[in-house]
């Protein structure tokens, strides 16, 4: 017994390590939603906003895995819709489709029939089951099998469509592998690190630009990147993880260097720089996140942690 209290009680504080990481990321990212000529001349110049940085809805839903996380050591999904619907925040910038359809949770309405009916039956390929699994991945990084079996669980709830899941998936296996191998001297190098990850995503537009992000040339530039691998502008998670994973992989070993290079491509920002925080985090560990960024993070409620 004590030994599965353990158990979860490391995998629950690796999960916090990588919402703090994807939090950050989030809410630092989310301030550069300016004019780009703005945008671009701060970021060039390393310009830290005003706190406190508030976070979005890639932080307030994965909040909300954690907690289902904690109580449950999976993801029960009709608790995880429910969470996500009573703790949805209409200031937080969700998607035009989350709005709709957190607001059914809410009603009690079942996440079966919510979520398969958007578009016209097809499902959302939108990137929200994306950004907020990488904690999922980091409490799973011991079983691989559980990380991939729970980050599908996770992603139905909202999103159906198969490109939204391997993008969930995707992520989920990359911060699995980033805390797996943060004690590697070296890291995996780019390349190295997107193959392991690539055997795990199923055939999809997702998993053939994470191919492609794998096979680009060690020197290729960001700018490059995005002309192949898209930015997150298109909200798809066909066109934001491959990048976000581009990034995470570019550098493993620090915090501070991933973000300022994830949030230079501009895009669907928030999101693209979330990923990459969660997964970093795992590998860099928590020393490489600058506390002044941390301070400035506003600051997160206790419900995800405790029974409130």
């Amino acid at each position: 017994m004590t030994d599965k209290i353990n158990s979860a009680n490391e995998r629950l504080t690796r999960a916090k390590l990588s919402l703090t990481g994807l939090s950050i990321g989030d809410s630092l990212g989310d301030r550069f939603f300016l004019d780009p000529a703005i945008a671009e001349n701060l970021i060039s110049e390393r310009a830290l906003p005003k706190s406190p940085w508030h976070y979005t809805d890639d932080t307030l839903m994965a909040m909300s895995i954690v907690s289902i996380l904690r109580k449950y050591e999976k993801i029960d999904q009709d608790q995880l819709a429910k969470s996500f619907g009573e703790r949805y925040d209409n200031t937080r910038g969700y998607g035009p489709a989350m709005h709709g359809l957190l607001h059914q949770f809410r009603l009690g309405e079942a996440w079966q029939d919510a979520a398969s009916s958007l578009f016209n039956g097809r499902g959302s390929y939108g990137n929200g089951a994306a950004m907020r699994i990488a904690p999922l991945g980091a409490y799973f990084a011991d079983d691989l099998d559980m990380a991939i079996e729970q980050a599908v669980c996770s992603a139905e709830v909202t999103h159906t469509n198969e490109e939204a899941i391997a993008g969930a998936i995707a992520v989920a296996v990359a911060a699995a592998w980033a805390w797996r191998v943060r004690e590697n001297n070296p890291l995996p190098t780019r390349a190295e690190f997107l193959d392991l990850i690539l055997p795990a995503i199923p055939k999809t537009e997702v998993s053939g630009k994470v191919r492609k992000a794998r096979d680009m040339d060690k020197n290729a530039s960001l700018e490059f990147a995005v002309a192949v691998l898209g930015n997150g502008v298109m909200v798809s998670a066909q066109d934001t993880v491959p990048l976000a994973l581009w990034c995470a992989a570019t550098h493993l070993n620090d915090f501070t260097e991933a973000f300022w290079l994830t949030v230079s491509a501009l895009g669907d920002r928030d999101t693209t720089c979330a990923i990459v925080g969660g997964i970093v985090a795992l590998s860099a560990g928590q020393k490489s996140i600058p506390k002044d960024w941390l301070c400035s993070r506003e600051a997160l409620p206790n419900w995800p942690f405790r029974d409130s």
